[in-house]
């Protein structure tokens, strides 16, 4: 399924105006393919992650995700579309502390009603599949930064999202981790057919992606 959004616009408060984090955005992404998102700090990007993951509703246009549109949906409505469809890798993994990397992924499980034993087993295979499956029962203190982030991976994926939105994934890595986590979210995403939204300031780890669109003031200046 693919994340489509058509003339996309979101505004804030700003004193007696508003301030325009997204200016009439259009982006289409297909199945199975990555797009990065760049620009400098301020140009929206994270403002059109939120927008992507209906967290926050536009002020108008049309965020679809695969095939359904957004645009009147009630908040639990919304809630169940994310949690059946959308998978977010934050920027900082902010794994539990007291909790092992295969239940960090089970608790995801566990929230979307699955159950205990399957839900395990899927765990482990994910874990494997990112490359760190003998680490699945250290907690967080006992991993690197890049294994962490693999973890954060691995836990967005727990849901077998259609779409996956992925905030500056290498800010606190090394170029050679960097490249390993962009490449793995790449092989992921075409394995399994996914619509992948990444932004990132970094443009040395591009080589992976599909398509790249650059955000200047909230507008899409090139895709």
């Amino acid at each position: 399924m693919s994340l489509s959004l058509n003339e996309v616009t979101l505004t804030y408060p700003d004193g007696a105006g508003r301030l325009t984090a997204l200016d009439a955005v259009t982006l289409e992404v297909p199945a199975g393919s990555l797009t990065a998102v760049v620009g400098p700090s301020g140009s929206g990007k994270s403002s059109l992650l939120a927008v992507a993951a209906t967290l926050v509703r536009p002020d108008s246009g049309e965020v679809s995700i695969g095939g359904t549109t957004t645009a009147g949906l009630s908040r639990a409505a919304l809630s169940a579309l994310r949690r059946r469809a959308v998978g977010i890798v934050f920027q900082q993994p902010n794994l539990l502390p007291a909790l092992t990397a295969v239940e960090q992924l089970q608790v995801m499980a566990h929230l979307d009603g699955q159950l205990t034993r399957a839900a395990r087993a899927k765990a482990l295979l994910l874990l494997e599949s990112v490359g760190i499956g003998e680490l699945a029962h250290r907690r967080p203190h006992q991993l690197s930064g890049g294994q962490r982030q693999r973890v954060n991976i691995a836990r967005a994926l727990m849901v077998s999202p259609s779409v996956l939105l992925v905030d500056e994934p290498t800010s606190a890595l090394d170029h050679e981790r960097g490249a390993a986590i962009v490449e793995l979210l790449a092989a992921h995403t075409r394995a399994e057919g996914i619509a992948t939204v990444l932004v990132t300031h970094d443009t040395s780890h591009l080589a992976s992606t599909d398509a790249l669109v650059t955000l200047a003031d909230g507008a899409v200046r090139s895709q």
